[in-house]
């Protein structure tokens, strides 16, 4: 009897410490990409159009994954580095101060090659009206 409770007792511990463990893990990964919304107003006089403005912060290591948005992006580097990967073209990475343009559609992908500083940008956006603000690609 000892025997089958010393055994239930050791199986419930070490299933509660991996489901602890998985959880952790599973938080770090959805929070490697934080979007805040500063502004999202119409635009008087540009029928169909939408301003944005947001914050991204990237986690050390993190990335986007592959997708595109409904219109051009500007953004500024506020801290740490992006590397921007543009379909087609070679990697470039921002650093702090950078300022960079996707146009409308662009597939991309931004990765912070950083270990410890997490990678944050401004962005100022015009996208299509009523579209989703990132699509992703397989």
């Amino acid at each position: 009897m000892r025997r089958i409770v010393l055994i239930l007792s050791l199986t419930f511990m070490v299933g509660v410490v991996a489901g602890v463990i998985a959880g952790r893990a599973l938080n770090a990964q959805q929070e490697a990409v934080k979007r805040t919304d500063l502004l999202k107003t119409d635009l008087e006089g540009v029928e169909g159009k939408e301003a944005h403005v947001f914050l991204v912060e990237l986690a050390p290591g993190g990335a986007t994954g592959k997708h595109f948005h409904p219109g051009h992006e500007l953004a500024y580097v506020l801290d740490g580095a992006a590397t921007v990967e543009l379909e087609g073209k070679k990697p470039v990475t921002q650093k702090r101060g950078a300022v960079f343009h996707l146009t409308p559609k662009q597939v991309h992908d931004v990765k912070n090659p950083g270990k410890t500083v997490p990678m944050k940008a401004l962005v100022f956006a015009l996208y299509e009206k009523g579209q989703p603000v990132a699509t992703p690609v397989k």
